[in-house]
This record gives structure tokens, C-alpha cells and sequence, in this order.
């Protein structure tokens, strides 16, 4: 049995992006007392750690919206319920006792809960990179995976390679600011939103594609220049350029998930439609997880969290109403 020391909360989400943020202001709508932990020294996840200049289009009610100003309403939304923060800390383990306490173990202590929601995002996010020669010797030395300050790119010959939404995002945003940018994709389509990709074909942005891939980056100490290849006729080009943003993808890395338990399929948490998992007390939502008709949207992800935290409640208290009412 749980001793008197041990502090035990309601819910604890282990993820302190905008998923697990909004889940943490829920839980508190539902007065349970919640705790959010986080691998990361501040709250965000990969909003604020890796694209804190970056508007951001999926959030209901606004247009667009600069993600670190996201993350500051989603912070004080948070706040309201008055949850605890354990930041810094990644979860090495969970562990579910006789007694229904589920403890989690951190590198510096235990944390105890009778539920856990995993919100994660996509776990440890590490840029995808090309095995090209002067890659990996001249990164932060004009290369860059992600931008979080624009200013530096004022008047530069920017080279974009990639074409999802951060590709077309970046470019926008940096159309007004850069001396030119040329967008490099190895593809005849485009994984980005239909409406940005529309705006960079009108804008000064230079798309080059299909079939363009870097073979090789030059500089001695800085980034000089990007050599590219058109792998379909053998056609080379030389781009002279100050700064290279490499945007194909992020490489999933759950880490110690895969030791908690949970059923995984591709890199993903499995859950059903309550958003539970294969654990008692342990549910799952964001980008973390998987299930029939899955998108990843902060928007999804944020009905997913309500979802789990309401199916929480039910099974804290079997006699509270799964729906507690409408907004």
C-alpha cells in the first residue's frame, strides 16, 4: 500500500507540448489533480524547442498564430487547473502496483498516480540527415534543421531542401526577409498543405523539382555553397548560398517508451477508441499514438487528450459522467 509520503496525483501526462498542455487544463475542468512531466527543461515540446518562429495553421480559432505565442496561452491555460510541473525529467519506467498506483521512475525520483495519459508527441525528435559529404561538419555553420530566430537569415542566400509543411512554412516566412531562396524537393508532388504550396508558387521563392536531391554541401568553416542533382537526367547545379535548412523529417525515436509495456506498432502507441492501451489506467493521445482514421494535428490531438482525460475520470470515480456537459 501507498505510504503517507507518497503524493499521489489523479493523472499525470507524461508530455508538456500543447497536447499535453490542453490535457492538463482539462483534467482540471474534470477536478482531478494532475501533474505534467517532460523530458524537456521548459514546456512547448518540439513548438517551442524547434520551431519557436514558426506560425502554425491547425489551431481552431486562429488563422495562423506564432508557435512560442501558442505555447504561452496554452502555459496559462494550463495554469488554471494547477497543476504541477516536474520538468527536466524523462520517464525511465512505469510500474503499476497491486494496489492500483501507477509509479513512474525518473532519473532523480518516483512520481505516483492512480492514471497516466502518455502525450508525448512523436518522443525524442532527431533530425532526419543526409549522408552527403560536409553535412555533419558544417552543421550550425550554415546548416540548420530548424530556425528560431529569422533575423539571422535577413539578406542571406537561403537554400530550402524538403517540401512538407515546415519546408513551405520556412520559405514564406522567409521570403520577405532572405536576399533569395531556392527550394530543392526530390519529389513530383508536394506532402505540405495545398494552400502554402500555392502561395510559394507565387511568391520570389525558386522551386526546383521533381527529381532534385543534394549531393554534396562545400564550405571551410561556413557553408559556402549546395550542389544538387536531377537524378533523372544526371543534370548537376551549383548553389552558391549563406545557409542551408534541411526540412525532410524527423526520425522517431520513443526511447524508454518501448520498455514501459505499451503495445507499439511503427513507432506508435496503440489505443482504442477511449484512447486506452494495453495498460490499466494508462491512456494515450497526440502524435504518440495510433488507431483507426489517426491525423496528426494539434487539433486532433487536443480532442484525443479530452477524450482520455474524460475516460480517466470514469475510471477514478465509475460514478462520474464520461461527458461532464458542453463547452
Amino acid at each position: 500500500m501507498s505510504s503517507q509520503t507518497e503524493d499521489v496525483y489523479d493523472i499525470t501526462i507524461i508530455g508538456a507540448g500543447p497536447v499535453g498542455l490542453y490535457g492538463a487544463f482539462y483534467a482540471g475542468l474534470r477536478g482531478a489533480r494532475v501533474k505534467v512531466i517532460d523530458a524537456l527543461p521548459e514546456v512547448g515540446g518540439a513548438l517551442k524547442a524547434l520551431y519557436p518562429e514558426k506560425y502554425i495553421y491547425d489551431i481552431a480559432g486562429f488563422p495562423k498564430v506564432l508557435a512560442k505565442e501558442y505555447v504561452k496561452m496554452a502555459y496559462r491555460q494550463a495554469a488554471t487547473s494547477d497543476a504541477s510541473f516536474a520538468l527536466g525529467r524523462r520517464v525511465k519506467d512505469i510500474l503499476r502496483r497491486d494496489d492500483g498506483i501507477i509509479e513512474l521512475h525518473t532519473k532523480r525520483e518516483i512520481h505516483y498516480s492512480r492514471t497516466v495519459i502518455v502525450a508525448c508527441g512523436m518522443g525524442a525528435f532527431m533530425p532526419r540527415r543526409l549522408d552527403v559529404p560536409n553535412v555533419r561538419e558544417l552543421e550550425g555553420k550554415g546548416i540548420f534543421y530548424a530556425v528560431k530566430n529569422f533575423e539571422r537569415f535577413r539578406d542571406k542566400r537561403v537554400v530550402i531542401v524538403g517540401g512538407g509543411d515546415s519546408a513551405f512554412d520556412y520559405a514564406l516566412a522567409l521570403e520577405p526577409l532572405a536576399k533569395s531562396i531556392d527550394m530543392i524537393h526530390r519529389s513530383a508532388s508536394f506532402a505540405a498543405h495545398e494552400d502554402s504550396v500555392e502561395k510559394v508558387k507565387r511568391s520570389n521563392v525558386t522551386l526546383h523539382y521533381p527529381y532534385w536531391e543534394t549531393k554534396a554541401v562545400h564550405g571551410a568553416g561556413s557553408v559556402e555553397a549546395l550542389t544538387a542533382i536531377q537524378t533523372q537526367t544526371g543534370v548537376e547545379k551549383y548553389f552558391p548560398t549563406d545557409a542551408i535548412l534541411f526540412n525532410i523529417g524527423f526520425l522517431a525515436n520513443l526511447g524508454p517508451i518501448k520498455n514501459w509495456g505499451v503495445k507499439i506498432s511503427r513507432n506508435n502507441v496503440i489505443v482504442d477508441e477511449f484512447m486506452r492501451t494495453n495498460l490499466e489506467g494508462v491512456y494515450a493521445a497526440g502524435d504518440i499514438v495510433t488507431h483507426q482514421g489517426k491525423i496528426n494535428l494539434i487539433t486532433t490531438g487536443c480532442g484525443e487528450i479530452a477524450v482520455a482525460v474524460n475516460h480517466a475520470k470514469t475510471y477514478l470515480d465509475p460514478k462520474a459522467k464520461l461527458s461532464p456537459g458542453h463547452s
